[in-house]
């Protein structure tokens, strides 16, 4: 994703692949990211606590980590806009 995202990251380059929902939110809180998950979890905390950090939910059953780049692809122009929007918290894309 770094080539329409440049600086994007994954947890698991942030070795926090096992860290809880609240340590996640804190560090993008922290540095300014914008939170991509399926996890219900975050999109909840986005209305309990608002921003930051923004958060896209990507409301979509099973599918493999394939699957979710594309959708992110397909939605470049949503995201784009999404992040741009001092606004804008949540973001819904399936």
């Amino acid at each position: 994703m770094s080539d329409l995202f440049p600086d994007s990251t994954h947890l698991r380059l942030l070795d926090l692949e096992e860290a809880n929902d609240h340590t996640i939110w804190e560090l993008a809180k922290k540095k300014d990211y914008i939170i991509v998950s399926k996890d219900s979890d975050f999109h909840q905390f986005s209305f309990l606590y608002g921003p930051p950090p923004k958060v896209i939910w990507i409301s979509r059953g099973n599918c493999n980590t394939t699957e979710i780049e594309t959708v992110l692809r397909e939605h470049r122009d949503d995201i784009e806009k999404f992040v741009k929007n001092p606004e804008s918290s949540f973001l819904e894309i399936s």
